[in-house]
């Protein structure tokens, strides 16, 4: 792209955030590009989320279900573009989600006409959002991950043997892109799945529904949220990592379309994971930022892999929490050619986005429930949507999203006898 910006004047004056969804990611991206540089972003979404769209920071646009037609959305990017170039500005496209990454890697050549894309080729992006090309590098390099199998949706005469299988077991889909537009009763961003008759009944689902990619069915690890680890590297154009940052999740969401999703984190240097996702990082080439899920295996010891995010994840702010703005790390390397401000997050942080009450009542571990109950205490727990200097009206809404976790988790966790909905 022509036409970079020189330093930080530079950007407060010229360059212009568009930001693709409005969820926690999506609020954080305007929260962090006004705090650092005083910028308003551009939302485009598909309905109006009002933690986002009443915020005083965004220029929230309602697309509708269009925004996800790849041809709409560019032709409307394209507009954009043209409006920035002639006004003399730069814009920047990041995304809240899997498939705004996806589209944006797969049109990066054409869309950096007029906007810097921080997003990895898509020849990459394709191989590493495919469960079982990573489970391959893996094990070429020698980096734990659970048992895997896959099975092919798309061939409607396959078949699983599904006796064969020791149970509990988890299954996902390989591409969390395409399956995004699949239909079908009972679809769960992840299944825990406790009978043989179970799993061919959510096989025989995804292979009716669109979905035309792998099921991934993957040993059980055993133990409660706070096994998992979330892991965010930052690599420069040497694929070296200028940024370094983990996390222990404490709880995750567990609405069936939200499973997975962290809404409790706690500083955890996992020194072990951080050192095997750089050297995969490393090995194929990769630019800009990644998210790992993992979790610590008690039968052996190891922390095993999950999956890759090729985009920062939904939780990011844990970075900046950490002591490393992970906004200004995007705009230093991709806008002004070289991070300046990177390094390892180690600072204390607690990312809450529960109150203290559905923590007292899911957290099993004493010990872990008095830690992170002490963060609240201690006002070092913070909720990525409630920013002081944004407007009555979107902390108002940010708040009522904050409390509704507790009408959440006593449905699908408290009210079901402690049997919690499925994890990783």
């Amino acid at each position: 792209m022509t036409g970079r910006l020189r330093d930080e004047d530079d950007i407060r004056t010229r360059l212009v955030p568009v930001v693709l969804g409005a969820d926690i990611l999506g609020y954080t991206f305007v929260r962090e590009f006004h705090e650092l540089y005083g910028l308003t972003s551009i939302v485009l979404a598909t309905e109006d989320v009002k933690a986002t769209s009443r915020s005083r920071f965004s220029d929230y646009r309602v697309l509708g279900s269009d925004i996800e037609d790849a041809d709409f959305l560019l032709a409307y990017l394209a507009d954009l573009g043209r409006e920035f170039a002639a006004g003399g500005k730069v814009g920047i496209l990041v995304g809240s989600g899997d498939w705004y990454a996806r589209v944006l890697s797969e049109h990066k050549e054409e869309l950096e006409r007029w906007f810097v894309v921080p997003y990895i080729p898509f020849d990459l992006l394709d191989q590493l959002t495919q469960k079982e090309y990573f489970y391959r590098l893996c094990e070429e390099l020698s980096i734990p991950y659970p048992k895997t199998w896959t099975f092919d949706c798309s061939d409607p005469d396959a078949v699983i043997p599904a006796e064969t299988f020791t149970y509990p077991l988890i299954a996902k889909p390989s591409n969390s892109a395409v399956y995004h537009y699949a239909e079908f009763p009972g679809k769960k961003k992840i299944f825990e799945v406790e009978t043989a008759e179970e799993l061919m009944g959510i096989f025989e689902a995804m292979k009716a529904s669109s979905y035309d990619r792998e099921l991934v069915i993957q040993d059980f690890i055993p133990g409660e949220d706070d096994g998992l680890r979330t892991i965010s590297i930052f690599t420069d154009a040497n694929a070296d990592p200028v940024m370094t940052c983990s996390g222990q999740v404490v709880l995750q969401d567990h609405s069936p379309f939200a499973i997975g999703n962290p809404v409790l984190i706690l500083s955890d240097r996992a020194e072990k994971p951080i050192a095997d996702a750089c050297r995969l990082l490393k090995h194929v080439g990769y630019h800009g930022f990644a998210n790992f899920d993992v979790k610590f295996d008690p039968r052996d010891g190891s922390y095993k892999f999950f999956e890759v995010n090729t985009r920062p994840g939904r939780n990011s702010f844990y970075v900046t929490l950490g002591g490393v703005d992970f906004v200004r790390l995007i705009v230093e390397e991709f806008v002004l050619g070289g991070v300046r401000h990177g390094g390892d997050a180690t600072r204390d942080f607690s990312f809450a986005c529960v109150p203290p009450m559905v923590v007292r009542k899911t957290v099993k571990d004493p010990a872990l429930r008095e830690r992170a109950l002490e963060t609240y205490r201690s006002g070092l727990a913070t909720y990525p949507m409630y920013y002081r200097k944004d407007g009555l009206a979107q902390r108002f809404w940010a708040m009522t999203m904050y409390y509704n976790q507790i009408r959440k988790f006593k449905k699908y966790v408290w009210d079901t006898g402690g049997k919690q909905a499925a994890t990783l």
